[in-house]
């Protein structure tokens, strides 16, 4: 079973997929793009895109822009690409990457689907839609290659996975807790307030749902290292901080986790 949910706030068309048909324990696939004044935010996942098809095609789209190269933000651009001639625009150091199909870990693979090959361009520092000129804005972490687009007539953010949750409980293990605080510094040094998420969908308070995370991700670090400095490791460290195991951490054979926040924290404080 797919379900579905349409997101309208002004210009701004949504529509986010639940996977129901591939699940484990409760942990389903979940995961928006958005469609405004001619362009379209990421694409959605392979194993959704006949889900998503119907939106492309009543969306009005003149171009595709790219948050990250994850599988779930990627996975529909090829058929873009190819149904409708849409040119595709990303970070410049996925071009590359996302030139050949994706090769992924199985469980990723099952949620997911294989993101096929694309060719994109390199989006550089801003570009335009029909009315209104966009600022790219760096925000490295969660994904190497990770951007937010901040629409400077309207203010609004697409945060792609800069957001997701105010209390973030675990991450993949390449994502690196102290720059995603730097990341989210950098956005609330722009002017914005409304955000689309693409897992959380649209955020009314946006500048208010980013400091929420950023305080509470401070508040970890802060917490983590006063812990180091007590003499815990870091299993000790997460056991304290993060009693609970989530179904995903063993789906992910560890993939998703905990530690790996503790440990990027640590890390930075060592080097």
């Amino acid at each position: 079973m797919f379900l579905k949910k349409n997101v309208e706030h002004g210009e701004v068309q949504g529509v986010r997929f639940i996977n129901g048909l591939v699940s484990f324990k409760g942990v389903h696939l979940n995961v928006f793009c958005f469609e405004t004044d001619g362009v379209l935010i990421d694409t959605g996942a392979q194993s959704l895109l006949n889900q998503f098809k119907p939106f492309f095609a009543e969306a009005n789209i003149d171009q595709v822009v790219i948050t990250h190269s994850h599988e779930d933000h990627t996975g529909g651009a090829s058929y873009l690409q190819k149904e409708y001639g849409l040119p595709v625009l990303m970070n410049e150091m996925s071009v590359q990457e996302c030139a050949k199909n994706a090769t992924h870990p199985f469980y990723r693979k099952l949620f997911w689907g294989p993101r096929k090959s694309l060719t994109a361009q390199p989006i550089g520092e801003k570009f335009s839609s029909r009315n209104a000129d966009w600022k790219v804005i760096a925000t490295p972490g969660h994904a190497e290659d990770h951007l937010a687009f901040l629409n400077e007539g309207t203010g609004q953010l697409f945060s792609g996975d800069l957001f997701v949750n105010p209390r973030t409980k675990l991450v993949l293990r390449n994502e690196n807790i102290p720059t995603i605080i730097r990341s989210i510094e950098t956005v609330l040094s722009h002017d914005f307030d409304e955000m689309f998420c693409c897992h959380a969908g649209y955020v009314k308070d946006g500048r208010k749902a980013m400091e929420m995370k950023l305080d509470y991700l401070t508040g970890l670090r802060e917490k983590t290292l006063t812990l180091h400095e007590e003499g815990r490791d870091e299993k000790e460290i997460q056991t304290q901080l993060f009693p609970k195991k989530y179904p995903i951490s063993y789906l992910s054979f560890g993939e998703w986790d905990s530690i790996h926040m503790i440990r990027s924290i640590l890390a930075e404080e060592t080097h």
